[in-house]
Formats: C-alpha cells, structure tokens, sequence
C-alpha cells in the first residue's frame, strides 16, 4: 500500500490520546477507536506512521500492533486474558531446576532464585520448586494472589505481559518486567538461561542466533509499552 498521508499529530481527546494523519483518527485493527492512555505511547506509535517511507510496510508497526491488540482483545476480555496468564504461572520456568548434583542447577540457583524470592517477597507469596520435569501445582494462595496482581494492571500491561510471558514462559519474568525501572538484560539473561547453556555445550548457528535477536526485540517492546501506558 502506498503512503496516503501526509502528516501525522498527537491529540488529546476527552478519553485519552489519539494519532491523527492528516488530521484524522486512527482506528485499530478490529475497527475500535484507537485511544491510548498516555501522551507518550501515542507519540511512540506516531513515530511508526511517521518513519514508514513511500510504501506503507504493515511489518514495522510494532507499538501499533500490541496498542491494538490491547484495545481489541484485552479490554473486551480481560477475565479471559488474565485467566490464559495463569498457567505461566503454574509452569514457570523459573521454578523448574535441574537435579542439585548438575551443573545447570548452581547457574539456575545464581540467576533465577533471587529473581524468584524477590518476586515472593514483594508479592507475599511462596512458589514452588521442582526438580525435574514432573509438574507440581502451584500453592492454591499464590494463583489467586497472582490474580488479584493481574487484575489490577491495566489493558496495555496485561497486553504486554501476554507477549512477556509467551516469550518467557514465565509469568513471574514478565510480571517483573512491567515494573517501573526493571532490567531488560537482567530478566532476559534468566529467561534464555537454559538455552545459553544449551548453546555453551554445542554451539549456536546463524538462524538460532537471529530468531533469538526477534525474540529479545519484541520482549524490549512489551516492556516499553508497559512503561510508556504509564508515562504521562
């Protein structure tokens, strides 16, 4: 598709901010009103309507993407959304370590347990730790208190932490991640921990390298979108 506009602006309206191009709005993907809630990540979605060149090029609206997403999935179901969430939860990886006498236990032990305790302590929950790969449930406290943190996030963080937890297959990562000030490098390190260690015994090839790359990009963007959903 050619580019059809020539100009794009940031307004505020009585509901939030919206993107105009040549001074209309915009509206998302399943035909809603595309209202964000903060100047800031309408700007950061303006910016992609700005930086496309002649030839409109669907594949580089990133923030738009998941701002849609948010409006046309999310706030229409929410109790649907935060009910998927939970069983990342019930998987974490964060909670499913190699047997103590491996090696890949003490690194699973130095990464991931103070990410893992810090989560318990700010959260008043306690996790369960597996050895292996035989599934035991989480502590029937800890989901619900886990809800109650979840619902209490708004549309575009629950959007983000649905990329997070996806990319991470752990929903304490990506509950750490929509926190203000989190390390990107930090969380990520703990979520490829297990495929770093992969890579050190046998090596990475050219493909594995860059899917990994995408994969870190878009868990940068969530994370940005939760950030910007919260900066005025």
């Amino acid at each position: 598709m050619k580019r059809f506009y020539k100009s794009v602006t940031v307004e505020q309206a009585a509901d939030g901010w919206r993107v105009l191009l040549d001074g209309r709005s915009i509206k998302t993907a399943g035909g809603r009103a595309q209202v964000l809630p903060t100047q800031a990540l309408a700007e950061a979605l303006a910016a992609e309507w700005e930086d496309q060149g002649e030839e409109i090029d669907a594949a580089r609206f990133h923030f738009r993407d998941l701002a849609d997403f948010a409006i046309d999935a999310v706030a229409t179901s929410r109790a649907q959304v935060i009910s998927d969430l939970l069983p990342y939860a019930e998987t974490d990886t964060l909670c499913y370590r190699a047997d103590p006498d491996e090696a890949l236990y003490k690194r699973q032990l130095e990464v991931w347990e103070p990410l893992l305790a810090g989560a318990e302590a700010r959260l008043g929950v306690k996790f369960a730790r597996i050895s292996g790969i035989v599934h035991k449930p989480q502590p029937t406290e800890t989901l619900a208190r886990l809800r109650q943190e979840l619902e209490a996030e708004s549309d575009f963080a629950l959007a983000a932490l649905k990329m997070l937890s996806s990319l991470a297959a752990s929903l304490t990562i990506a509950i750490e991640a929509v926190r203000p000030g989190a390390d990107a490098d930090v969380l990520w390190k703990a979520a490829e921990l297990e495929a770093d260690w992969q890579v050190e015994l046998w090596g990475e090839d050219w493909e594995a390298t860059e899917r990994r790359k995408a994969r870190f990009e878009a868990f940068t963007l969530a994370m940005r979108v939760a950030e910007l959903s919260r900066t005025t």
